[in-house]
C-alpha cells in the first residue's frame, strides 16, 4: 500500500540516519518503582517510560555515551538513583539537582502478566527539568539522538514545555535526530485538548515518531492504525505505529508497510514492553538498519522483555533478543 506523506524532517534521509554527534540522550522522569512479589514484600527499583527506553537503547548501542536528562533531588533516594545510573553507564549531563526535591514513586500490581500502576508523583523533582534552559540545552549538545515522550510533556507546565521544545529544536538544528513517543496518559493532563496541542507541537520538531495505536485512538479518534500512520506521516518523516501483538506499521518515504509482532505464549510481565520496543528500534536505526529490519529487531526485544519481571530487563537479555 502507498500513501503520500510530507517530508518535514532533517536528520532522516532515504532510510538512513545522518548522525552529527555520538551520544544518546533521553528526557523525562525516572521514578522509584515498587514491584509486587509473593506475599507482603516489595522490590524497589528505578524506572519510567523514557528511562526504560534509554536502558534498552544504551544496552544495544555499544560505546555510545548515554545521558538521562531530568531533574533530581538531594535526598538519599535521588542519590541512589543517580548512583544506579552511573553503575550502568548512564550519566545525567547538566541536569539540575534541586535542594529539598525528591523523585516520584509508583507501584506495580500484576494480574497474571497484565499490570496496573499506582502513582505518587505530584511534587517530583523531574517536573523542574526545564527550570534551567541553559543546562537543558547543554545536556542535549553533540547527541546523535534525543528521545522524549508525551509523559515528558505532561509533567511540565505550559512554559516549561515551551522551554523543552525550544531546546529540542536547537539540538535538531545542530544535527541530532529527534525521536518522540506521544505516550498519552489521560490522568497526567488537564484535558484532552491540552494534550492534543502539546503533542502536535512536539511532532513539529520530531524526525522519528513511535506512537501506540490505542493511545492515538483515545486521543485523536483514529479508526485504525493506518489512519494514525497517515495522520502522523504528514507531520513526521518516519513513523512506527505500535499495536501490541498486532503488526507494527511503518510509514516512511511515502509508503506504509507492516512488520509482524512476535507472539509470546506465556508472558511474565508486560511492563516496559513498548518502551523497550522503542529502544530496540532506535538502536537498530543508529546501527544502520533500515526501518523494517529495525522493527523486526524491536519486536524481538519487546518479546524478550515480557518474559522477565520489571521494566528493566538485564542487558544480556536485551542483547540476545536483538541479535537473535
Amino acid at each position: 500500500m502507498a500513501l503520500s506523506f510530507a517530508k518535514s524532517y532533517s536528520s532522516v534521509v532515504t532510510g538512513k540516519l545522518i548522525m552529527i554527534g555520538k551520544g544518546i540522550a533521553s528526557i523525562g522522569e525516572c521514578m522509584l518503582e515498587l514491584s509486587g512479589q509473593t506475599g507482603p514484600n516489595w522490590r524497589m527499583g528505578f524506572a519510567g517510560d523514557t528511562f526504560n527506553t534509554l536502558w534498552a537503547l544504551h544496552a544495544l548501542s555499544g560505546d555510545r555515551p548515554a545521558t538521562y536528562v531530568s531533574a533530581f533531588g538531594d535526598d538519599p533516594f535521588s542519590r541512589d538513583q543517580i548512583g544506579f545510573f552511573a553503575q550502568n553507564g548512564v550519566g545525567i549531563g547538566s541536569s539540575p539537582v534541586i535542594p529539598g526535591a525528591r523523585p516520584g514513586l509508583y507501584a506495580i500490581t500484576l494480574t497474571g502478566a497484565e499490570r496496573s500502576f499506582t502513582y505518587w508523583r505530584g511534587d517530583a523533582a523531574a517536573r523542574q527539568l526545564a527550570s534551567d534552559p541553559t543546562a537543558l540545552s547543554k545536556s542535549l549538545e553533540n547527541q546523535a539522538l534525543v528521545y522524549f515522550s508525551g509523559i515528558t510533556l505532561a509533567i511540565l507546565d505550559a512554559a516549561a514545555r515551551g522551554t523543552l521544545l525550544t531546546a529540542v529544536a536547537k539540538a535538531r538544528a545542530a544535527g541530532s535526530t529527534i525521536a518522540f513517543d506521544p505516550n498519552y496518559r489521560p490522568r497526567l493532563w488537564r484535558n484532552r485538548e491540552e494534550a492534543q496541542a502539546a503533542i502536535v507541537e512536539a511532532l513539529a520538531v520530531t524526525d522519528i515518531a513511535l506512537p501506540t495505536f490505542p493511545d492515538e485512538q483515545m486521543l485523536f479518534g483514529d479508526e485504525a492504525p493506518l489512519a494514525t500512520a497517515a495522520r502522523l506521516g504528514r507531520l513526521v518523516g518516519e513513523v512506527v505505529v505500535k499495536n501490541g501483538e498486532a503488526p507494527a506499521l511503518i510509514a516512511e518515504n511515502g509508503s506504509v508497510q507492516e512488520v509482524p509482532a512476535i507472539h509470546v505464549a506465556t508472558p511474565v510481565d508486560t511492563t516496559g514492553a513498548g518502551d523497550s520496543f522503542n529502544g530496540g528500534y532506535l538502536a537498530a536505526r543508529l546501527a544502520g538498519f533500515g526501518p523494517a529490519d529495525a522493527a523486526r529487531r524491536a519486536h524481538r526485544v519487546a518479546a524478550g522483555v515480557v518474559q522477565v519481571r520489571g521494566a528493566l530487563a538485564p542487558f544480556e537479555t536485551l542483547r540476545a533478543a536483538f541479535d537473535s
